[in-house]
């Protein structure tokens, strides 16, 4: 994330930062770094889908340090693409290196990649921990900075873009964020976490005194997630430095450095863009111009008021508004109750498909959760039918379709999927988006199951928080290619029986009265956890079936969720882990009794024969 380079030269340095003791103050943090750095600090298996519950631990204890600071945090989300779709070269970008790493993985070399629920399992850890946060519209980055300044509080965060941004009280990178060493403070100040704040004084200084001003166009000219300006080669390859040498040319951070060594002779940016344009042919230079002067703009504060957001509830800003989405849809995007996937397919008629450690010899793990997208793009883009109409160029007798961004053995792919036709009453000519929360839940909830293809009768035994889950299950168990077998099946059942018994031992509610058998079943089930396992193979064909479940899940997850949850959320955190999942699935096959694991809870026993035989009917 951020201007290329800057984040590597800044570390190297080391001399750009002052120290700095966060306590007693609000703070502006950027979600989608934190979820990143707390699940890679959270494990060291990447290979197997996801360990939720160690990464919600850690998610509680890093705002448990902060509290213990007094520390007051304010989390902001990305949200869906800009509806200019300017930043979908480097999303793509990203994308195939994303699946790079999971091919590495998938055949046993190291690297890190963020599971497919990671998000969806920050967002209700911050809702269980009353933590207040906000989804923006589209990217985060100006609306952090806008919060930060009207406040007058650090942004942590771990994006370059942020030395970029004219901040107020600086810029804590998560890297030199001590939260795990709270420091006890003397006399009266309390407890505080040690942290590094980037100077921006310190690093135009070191730069020939450079006007911070032109910090944006430097970012912009280097090259950032926005921009990737080829026709300003021809400037690098022409320019030189006082010393003689090219400023493209040299070591490591050599251009980044020249650069900044250029721009320091200029008082302000319009005098730089305009010696910049000498150095390119005639023809180019109106549209070069224009370009970096809207580039430069991304750095510009937004006047967004999330203040009247974490104060009233209230979010409003100029591109949603040019959206014309009906409120509950920007209500509940603002609320994360909507991901944005969702802003995605109804904005952009265009999604990613993030990949899994999966068998990239087979179809992507997603085309089993295809039929549940179709419905939800046939929800979403029925209204933009309706009012296209009138354009020939549009489609009008025909369903709308989505551009999917995934993956077809090792390369990005985009495809073109059609929205599902829906019934009567998602689907006449009086339904819009609109009217989809007056639709009765009754009729909601059975599109939903319809779609999983479950009856809701099949489902009544099954405690409210697991029906979604187990719907999802008899769905998998129906569309997975090849199917699965039984020793998968129950490995997941087991897994889920877990996080149940986790939950119930657990509870922190002191009117709870926890049953003797529950909470020896679980100390059982910790000393089996505990015993060192053997090195078992890595099984692919498993651990693509446990993808596809969990791609199957995001999907019911988002229909539930559009649909105004008809079905209960599930705990994210309690329902999978993969470490446990294939475990259990290896042990099963060679000691069929580990099915009696929880064989001393009657409770978790019944859990148990009521989830598998649920499945199999």
């Amino acid at each position: 994330m951020g201007v290329q380079g800057l984040t590597g030269f800044v570390e190297e340095r080391g001399s750009f930062f002052t120290e700095l003791r966060v306590r007693d103050t609000k703070l502006v943090i950027d979600g989608s770094s934190l979820y990143h750095r707390l699940y890679f600090a959270s494990t060291d298996d990447f290979r197997r889908g996801g360990d939720y519950g160690p990464f919600a631990a850690a998610v509680g204890e890093f705002f448990g340090s902060l509290r213990a600071c007094r520390v007051a945090p304010f989390v902001v989300l990305d949200g869906g693409r800009d509806a200019d779709d300017r930043k979908l070269p480097t999303l793509k970008g990203r994308a195939a290196e994303r699946l790079r790493a999971a091919h590495g993985l998938s055949r046993g070399e190291g690297g890190c990649l963020v599971p497919l629920l990671t998000r969806e399992a920050f967002v209700q850890a911050l809702g269980r921990l009353g933590v207040p946060f906000v989804q923006c519209f589209a990217e985060a980055d100006r609306e952090i900075a806008g919060l930060a300044n009207r406040w007058g509080c650090p942004v942590l965060s771990l994006d370059s873009d942020f030395c970029v941004f004219d901040l107020a009280a600086g810029y804590c990178p998560l890297s030199h964020f001590q939260w795990r060493s709270v420091c006890p403070g003397e006399g009266e100040e309390g407890s505080y976490v040690p942290a590094r704040c980037f100077s921006v004084e310190k690093f135009c200084r070191h730069f020939s005194h450079l006007n911070k001003s032109l910090l944006p166009l430097f970012a912009v000219m280097n090259g950032n997630d926005y921009i990737d300006l080829a026709a300003l080669e021809v400037f690098f390859s022409k320019v030189h430095l006082a010393g003689g040498c090219a400023v493209g040319k040299g070591g490591k951070h050599a251009r980044l450095q020249g650069l900044l060594r250029w721009l320091s002779q200029f008082a302000e940016p319009t005098e730089a863009v305009d010696s910049l344009l000498k150095y390119l042919k005639k023809h180019q230079r109106q549209e070069i111009r224009e370009l970096l002067c809207a580039s430069v703009e991304d750095y510009t504060p937004s006047d967004v008021n999330l203040e009247d957001f974490f104060q009233n509830g209230k979010y409003e800003c100029e591109a949603a508004r040019k959206a014309d989405l009906s409120w509950w849809v920007l209500d509940a995007l603002a609320k994360g109750k909507l991901a944005p996937f969702i802003s995605d397919a109804l904005m952009l008629r265009s999604t990613f498909l993030h990949v899994q450690v999966e068998n990239m010899q087979r179809p992507s793990a997603h085309s089993t959760a295809l039929p549940i997208r179709q419905v939800i793009y046939g929800l979403l883009l029925k209204v933009s039918q309706n009012t296209e109409a009138a354009s020939p160029s549009k489609q009008t007798s025909e369903l709308p379709v989505v551009c999917e961004f995934d993956r077809l053995q090792k390369t990005l792919k985009k495809t073109f999927v059609q929205a599902a036709s829906l019934p009567t009453d998602f689907c006449d000519d009086h339904f819009t988006l609109d009217k989809l929360i007056e639709v009765p839940m009754s009729r909601r909830q059975t599109l939903l199951l319809e779609t999983l293809g479950v009856k809701l009768s099949i489902l009544e035994s099954i405690p409210s928080h697991l029906q979604l889950p187990v719907a999802v299950t008899c769905y998998w168990i129906r569309c997975s290619e090849p199917k699965i077998n039984s020793h998968q099946l129950k490995a997941l059942l087991l897994t889920m029986v877990s996080g149940e018994l986790h939950r119930i031992t657990n509870d922190p509610d002191p009117t709870v009265v926890h049953a003797e058998d529950d909470t020896i079943a679980y100390n059982e089930f910790l000393k089996w956890k505990e015993k060192k396992l053997r090195i078992k193979d890595f099984d692919l064909d498993a651990a693509h079936s446990f993808c596809q479940w969990q791609c199957c899940l995001q999907m019911g997850f988002y229909l539930n969720q559009l649909l105004c949850t008809p079905l209960s959320e599930p705990d994210l955190t309690r329902l999978y882990s993969g470490t446990l999942v294939h475990r259990l699935y290896q042990e099963l096959k060679s000691t069929p009794s580990v099915e009696n694991l929880f064989s001393s809870s009657p409770k978790m026993t019944r859990l148990y024969q009521v989830l598998l035989n649920t499945v199999a009917s």
